[in-house]
């Protein structure tokens, strides 16, 4: 997939714990697990827009386009 989710990376520059982040979202922990490893196949605005009020910060702070080609080689 070309949209790589940076969750992991701000929750750690806003020093908070996936259950509490989850909490503050109002979903579980397992769907944010979903969103956090790029395993989601879709966000509804409302939780794009619950997690940058929770995490103060812009959509594009948690989502990255990367070329099918760069993002292949990532994973070898």
């Amino acid at each position: 997939m070309s949209i790589q989710v940076n969750l992991d990376l701000m929750m750690v520059r806003r020093h908070i714990s996936a259950g509490e982040l989850a909490e503050r979202v109002g979903i579980t922990p397992a769907n944010l697990s979903i969103l956090k490893n790029n395993k989601a196949k879709a966000v509804r605005f409302s939780t794009l827009d619950a997690l940058c009020r929770a995490l103060n910060c812009q959509p594009a702070d948690l989502l990255e386009y990367v070329p099918e080609d760069d993002f292949a080689a990532e994973g070898e």
